[in-house]
């Protein structure tokens, strides 16, 4: 796909409407490879110069999320993507794997999750 002003805030948007589904603070989105380069290399450490090869990484400790808009072929991936960025940024301590698919397949069916509670 390719990114211009209106693709941006499309996805800007989806962003806003996931983060209050999922209870979460609505993340710093980048939205090309150069933003990565270009944000602080502390906040994009271990995936910086491969984030490229993904459609999407999030960087959870700094609430960012890299969306490779460049390399998303459709509509149906970038919102999948968007969301399977959003569920790590909501369930930190999840891999992939069953359980994390059927979370992003609930979170694209609309779901919402109650707040994340940190254990003490």
């Amino acid at each position: 796909m390719k990114l211009g002003p209106e693709l941006r805030l499309q996805i800007l948007e989806k962003v806003g409407i996931y983060s209050n589904r999922f209870s979460i603070t609505e993340p710093e989105i980048l939205l090309a490879t150069k933003e990565v380069l270009d944000a602080p290399k502390e906040m994009t450490e271990g995936r910086r110069t491969s984030a490229y090869k993904y459609y999407g990484v999030s960087y959870i400790p700094h609430n960012l999320v890299f969306i490779n808009v460049r390399k998303i072929p459709d509509e149906k991936t970038l919102e999948n993507t968007i969301v399977h960025e959003l569920i790590h940024m909501r369930f930190p301590y999840l891999a992939h794997g069953k359980r994390f698919n059927k979370l992003v397949r609930q979170g694209l069916r609309g779901k919402t999750f109650a707040p994340y509670k940190k254990r003490k």
